[in-house]
């Protein structure tokens, strides 16, 4: 009897999974939001890198003239644009380029000229395509059209458009714009070495010693989080500005420039270096620090060879974000900057201060370069992190030491100092009457309606703006990362999603705010209806946050045993009664937290929402930024510390609002 072993089995052909219609939908679900991330994120990049490499320069080849004499009587004569230029220079080459919306004069062609002469003028293009302006009227083609003189001098050359590098090339060779790479990436290094330097100092004396009112000083280190990055720039300029509180410590620099922008820098993202560094810290295990001591290594060595290793991975990560928060934001060099030139300012100056969009559009991808490099890099260092908690670790538990513990209070204090005295200058200057000449107390500077900025209406919309981040956000961003986790099989989908959904990270605000003018402002869009409405402003900050919140959707849902979907489909239930009975309950405390993460930045957002408000969604973070370029620089620290109160506000309804919801939904982790 002959026995068939597996090797001497026929080939048989893969088996195909069987899709049922949980999914179907499930897949159809992932389909719908990719769809919308790549209608919000992957088509205004698009359209933002066509304009970069978008050339708009006057070609007068295009045009043909013949002039009469002084009777109206035309000779024949055909006079080309471009060899009346040639001849008498009148338009030098380097006036030639423009952007898309240039216009270009005729009249300088002709030395002569006057509007009330009695010569006639007749003017063609060379081919069908060419395109003029006769006043308002648009005109092609290669018919003659007489025109009397005064008509003439209306008459403009519009750009013809290629594609290429010259935009680049005109950025690289400006001197100014330049120097903004420089000075931005320079920032962006000294600031990161400080703050994550600082911030591991405040996380090691938190987590190592024996200390008091550790939570105080957590809370204090988290508050800056709270407030828009313009607020410290105000706060310095009280502090060290040519009238300030302590003008004597700059020892006669100025705030104005790098030191100002590399202080602020500090303040804001001293909460985002701290989180990431007291959650590898915390996961050190005892049982290393009981082999340094038993082998005895000094305290010194051991925090070189154990602790610096053990948490090297949370400190690249907290580089990488401090390096990208800084790089990226607009807001305080724009306050407090001066003339020191950094890219999102010159963004913001190319698009609000020249229209150049295409010059705005070529800064824009430059400053995507840097930002871009440090998320990719900081993504492949993430890759190689191994756990180093097991489940033989031991919880590290420090033992009291009064001098050391001495030492990490003293520490903690000053940092907490730096920033209550931040928020405490921006609340004193919001509520004195005329600083420096009238110290007296007055609520005058919280009259909105009165200042530039949208009054107490834009703070409404603020508020407005947060609630439907966080509603409809929180949506998308759960069933997205709900879908694409338990989606089975479809890898593809799959993966174009999690791509799609980690762009955002590494897009920053001004940027992406840009890219919807060119996409979202082009007539031709269906979608151009949103345009300057809520709508788009909900939009565009759903997408900036969307990858923090994604991660914190998906790193809640893996915590869930994959046979809850097995038991469910054996019960022959459909996946959003599993959904909404099982799932949303045991993530609730994620799902809070990810509404709560959105109100705060759609409250704080500054650059990504700057180019897209109108005067019936101004935000309260620009009308900080309206007020103090109007010189109402009081009254700029007055809304940011509304905007504060009302984050921190939200912070206290939502524990307190979680602490009911979670009695409910997680009672199942007491049993």
């Amino acid at each position: 009897m002959s026995v068939t072993t597996p090797d001497s089995l026929p080939n048989e052909r893969p088996v195909k999974l069987k899709l049922g219609r949980d999914d179907l939908m499930m897949r159809g679900f992932i389909l719908v939001i990719a769809l919308y991330l790549i209608i919000t994120l992957a088509f205004p990049l698009y359209a933002m890198l066509s304009k970069a490499f978008s050339t708009f320069q006057f070609d007068l080849s295009q045009i043909e003239f013949q002039v009469s004499d002084e009777s109206g009587k035309f000779d024949g004569t055909i006079l080309s644009a471009a060899a009346l230029n040639e001849q008498l220079n009148a338009i030098p080459e380097d006036e030639m380029a423009t952007s898309s919306d240039g216009r270009l004069s005729l009249t300088p062609l002709f030395p002569d000229f006057s509007f009330r002469s009695p010569v006639l003028y007749k003017i063609r293009g060379t081919t069908e395509d060419v395109v003029y302006l006769i006043g308002s009227d648009r005109v092609s083609g290669t018919d003659w059209r007489e025109v009397d003189s005064n008509t003439f001098r209306r008459i403009v050359l519009r750009p013809v458009q290629s594609f290429g590098l010259s935009n680049f090339t005109t950025y690289f060779s400006t001197p100014s714009l330049f120097r903004s790479i420089e000075n931005s990436l320079f920032i962006s290094i000294v600031s990161t070495i400080v703050t994550v330097s600082l911030a591991f100092a405040f996380a090691y004396a938190l987590s190592r010693s024996c200390m008091r009112l550790k939570g105080v000083f957590r809370l204090i280190a988290m508050a800056p989080i709270l407030v828009p990055s313009l607020l410290p720039g105000i706060a310095l300029v009280y502090l060290f500005g040519i009238q300030g509180m302590l003008k004597e410590g700059m020892m006669g620099e100025s705030i104005y420039g790098p030191y100002g922008i590399v202080l602020g820098s500090i303040f804001f993202t001293f909460p985002h270096a701290f989180i990431i560094i007291t959650t590898a810290l915390a996961i050190s295990d005892a049982r290393l620090y009981e082999a340094a001591v038993s082998l005895r290594a000094s305290p010194w060595k051991t925090f070189w060879t154990v602790t610096i290793p053990g948490a090297r991975y949370g400190l690249i990560s907290a580089a990488f974000v401090v390096f990208n928060l800084v790089i990226t934001d607009f807001g305080l060099p724009k306050v407090i900057g001066g003339q020191y030139n950094m890219l999102a300012v010159d963004i913001y100056k190319q698009v609000i201060g020249q229209q150049n969009f295409e010059m705005g559009a070529v800064v824009s991808v430059v400053l995507l370069m840097p930002a871009f490099i440090a998320f990719a890099v900081d993504r492949q260092v993430q890759k190689k992190q191994v756990a180093l908690l097991s489940a033989r670790s031991v919880v590290f538990e420090p033992n009291p030491d009064r001098k050391f513990d001495r030492i990490c209070f003293t520490y903690c204090s000053l940092v907490a100092i730096f920033i209550v005295g931040i928020l405490g200058v921006c609340q004193f200057a919001a509520l004195i009457k005329f600083w420096p000449y009238d110290l007296s107390l007055s609520l005058k500077n919280y009259n909105f309606d009165v200042m530039d900025g949208g009054g107490w209406e834009a703070y409404g919309n603020s508020i407005k703006l947060g609630l439907l981040t966080a509603f409809f956000g929180t949506i998308v961003v759960f069933i997205g990362a709900y879908m694409v986790d338990k989606t089975r099989s479809f890898r593809a989908g799959r993966g174009l999603f999690q791509f799609l959904a980690m762009l955002p990270m590494a897009i920053p605000g001004m940027v992406l705010g840009l890219a919807y003018i060119f996409f979202f402002n082009d007539p031709n869009n269906p979608l151009n209806a949103i345009y300057g409405t809520m709508a788009i402003l909900v939009i565009v900050t759903i997408t900036h946050f969307y990858t923090v919140s994604h991660l914190t959707a998906v790193t809640a849902l893996k915590q869930m045993d994959g046979e809850f979907e097995s038991v469910a489909s054996s019960l022959k239930q459909p996946f959003y009664k599993l959904f909404t009975r099982v799932t949303v309950p045991v993530c609730m405390p994620a799902i809070l937290d990810i509404a709560i993460y959105l109100f705060v930045n759609a409250m704080t957002t500054v650059s990504a929402v700057v180019f897209l408000y109108s005067t019936d969604t101004a935000l309260a973070s620009i009308a900080v930024l309206n007020m103090d370029d109007a010189g109402d620089v009081a009254p700029a620290a007055a809304m940011g510390m509304m905007i504060f109160y009302t984050n921190a506000a939200a912070r206290i309804i939502h524990l307190a609002v979680s602490k009911g919801i979670l009695k409910r939904t997680q009672a199942w982790r007491l049993r």
